[in-house]
């Protein structure tokens, strides 16, 4: 099998760098994590320091939008009553592709990805997988680049 057929697995291409936080720290935490990250995006987690269990996301939109724009105190509320608990979890054994289209189907643009025990390993974006969509299309450009070039040289 060729390198180009082999798929790029959600292990493979999901960041590990993950940015979480407790369901029960405060709005104010999940906003200074953002900021000192430069994210916009994370993952809410419960259990033991050394398993976190993904349990929902905080994105700075949902900051914005339940809260800011409804005018609630930041300080009334914690992370677990304006995260999104509805999450998407990715398997790292699952390929790309397939991911894509279970979040397209959720439609969700990021998804933590768990361990066999659903412990939080990653995050895979779709600005991940765009990027990789970008480096194959790159790799096809200069693959038609070369062939016309080899062409070129055979008929001179």
């Amino acid at each position: 099998m060729h390198d180009a057929e082999v798929e790029v697995l959600v292990g493979e291409a999901c960041n590990r760098e993950v940015v979480f936080i407790d369901k029960t720290d405060s709005i104010r935490d999940a906003a200074g994590l953002m900021r000192q990250h430069h994210v916009g995006t994370v993952i809410v987690t419960a259990g033991p320091e050394g398993e976190r269990t993904p349990v929902g996301i905080l994105t700075d939109r949902d900051i914005t939008i339940e809260l800011i724009a409804q005018d609630i105190d930041i300080d009334s509320v914690t992370v677990a009553d304006v995260m999104s608990g509805d999450l998407l979890r990715l398997n790292p054994d699952e390929g790309i592709m397939e991911a894509l289209q279970l979040m397209k189907g959720q439609g969700v643009r990021r998804a933590p990805v768990i361990n066999e025990n659903g412990g939080l390993i990653g995050i895979l974006a779709l600005d991940d997988i765009l990027e990789l969509i970008a480096e194959q299309l790159l790799d096809v450009v200069t693959l038609q680049n070369r062939a016309h070039l080899k062409e070129e040289r055979i008929r001179r």
